[in-house]
């Protein structure tokens, strides 16, 4: 059972890391600009209303359609809502605060946006039935037909890529990606396929390393619990897990079972999280986990796809995060994040280098979709794609057109300001 475990590590968290001596070519400019401005941009940051501090991965979405995104480490978001759309109002909504309705012209004059925490008193014995912990994780896989979206669904999505040594920015892509998403209970994989996408990678401070990340937006994609639950949650191995209760939480107007999870079987690199499970509907709404990898020489195996001589590659801190949001009571994945550490030894050297990796997508609009010629008409992506040596470099400031992105942070905008800074010297 165990070795099944590890199958799922080598080809579902997907953080192969290519370690070789080699350098990408100057990136080109393959994309055009898209000309018809027809929808406004809004701005905004939210924030928590009793500290100001911000709050990052807040969803942000446009009521009575599929469009959303999601605020950055910053609190900040940027969305742009198609005119045919206006007036409508945006839901403002994050995990243990008291969501907001407000209409779009509230950001033509306000940028600021205050969440209050959910301080009220939850009561297990009032308010929550489940008694065990395991038995609510068991029932609420078994209700995944009621709860979330069975019909294939066309996803945009927004994709972002980066690798910091230390706390500087070495290596950035992103990309507009377009998701052929199975249903849940579908044996059937995800396709992915790029609709727009630029890069850059500064090689001078990666050491002579070039240090890359394999699986592209399937990182992100295949964090989905509900549909890939023979990686994480298989409804076999669930008697492999040690299942217990935290304190209860809102999100909206709905209270929220807070699961804790852990892998009993220590003897390889093993998972432990939190599972925020929706009380009336059994619904998973958000799973926040793990790996522990203190065993060095298993995780380098598992991880680590080819590394120079004289070095050795090792990851030391692992988080994964998923989201899902609803829409007219049924649910689909929404948000997907990858945060991985790792350390790199050299032996002529004294001090090592470390690098994180953050991959992370939003699904920023879905439709319903039957149509499979879509598959035909366009290039599907491999699941073991590397977006540095796959991609385009950076363009103008309208570059992604109408599509919702992720806004940069000021570490990453400065990246890409500098970026062109260079171009327009070159």
């Amino acid at each position: 059972m165990k070795t099944l475990n590890s199958t799922a590590f080598r080809s579902v968290t997907i953080i192969l890391l290519l370690l070789i001596f080699s350098f990408s070519p100057v990136f080109s400019f393959a994309f055009q600009q898209e000309n018809q401005k027809n929808y406004t941009e809004y701005k905004g940051m939210v924030v928590n209303s009793d500290n100001d501090d911000p709050i990052a991965s807040a969803l942000i979405s446009v009521n009575r359609s599929n469009i959303s995104t999601i605020t950055n480490a910053a609190g900040e978001f940027v969305l742009k809502v198609p005119d045919s759309l206006v007036p409508v109002t945006v839901n403002v909504s994050y995990l243990g605060f008291t969501s907001k309705n407000l209409p779009l012209s509230y950001f033509k004059e306000n940028n600021r946006v205050e969440l209050m925490e959910s301080v009220e008193k939850l009561s297990e014995v009032n308010i929550f039935d489940a008694k065990n912990a395991r038995s609510l994780v068991q029932k609420m896989l078994a209700q995944k037909d009621d709860n979330y979206i069975t019909e294939q669904t066309l996803m945009t999505a927004f994709y972002r890529e980066i690798i910091k040594r230390r706390r500087t920015n070495v290596s950035l892509s992103e990309a507009v990606v377009k998701i052929y998403k199975t249903p849940h209970n579908s044996r059937k994989k995800d396709l992915v396929s790029i609709y727009k996408a630029r890069k850059s990678t500064d090689y001078d401070r990666l050491d002579t390393l070039a240090l890359k990340l394999r699986g592209g937006p399937f990182n992100s994609l295949y964090l989905d619990l509900i549909k890939y639950t023979e990686y994480v949650l298989k409804p076999q191995m669930l008697e492999t897990y040690e299942f217990s209760f935290d304190d209860p939480t809102k999100i909206d107007d709905r209270y929220i079972y807070v699961v804790n999870f852990e892998e009993m079987d220590k003897s390889t690199p093993w998972y432990y999280g939190q599972l925020f499970i929706d009380a009336e509907s059994l619904t998973l709404v958000r799973a926040k986990y793990k790996m522990d990898v203190d065993d060095r020489d298993l995780a380098t195996r598992m991880f680590v796809k080819k590394k120079p001589a004289g070095s050795k590659v090792y990851p030391v801190d692992l988080y994964y995060e998923v989201d899902y949001a609803e829409k007219d009571g049924k649910w689909h994945f929404s948000y997907g994040n990858a945060t991985m550490e790792y350390v790199v030894n050299w032996k002529k050297k004294i001090f090592n280098s470390r690098y994180t990796v953050n991959s992370e997508m939003v699904v920023t609009d879905w439709e319903k979709y039957s149509d499979s010629e879509w598959k035909k008409n366009v290039d599907i992506i491999d699941p073991y794609v590397v977006m540095a040596d796959d991609v385009s470099g950076f363009y103008d400031t309208e570059f992604w057109g109408n599509n919702n992105i992720i806004e940069p942070e000021k570490s990453i905008q400065n990246a890409i300001e500098k970026i062109k800074r260079n171009m327009n010297k070159e």
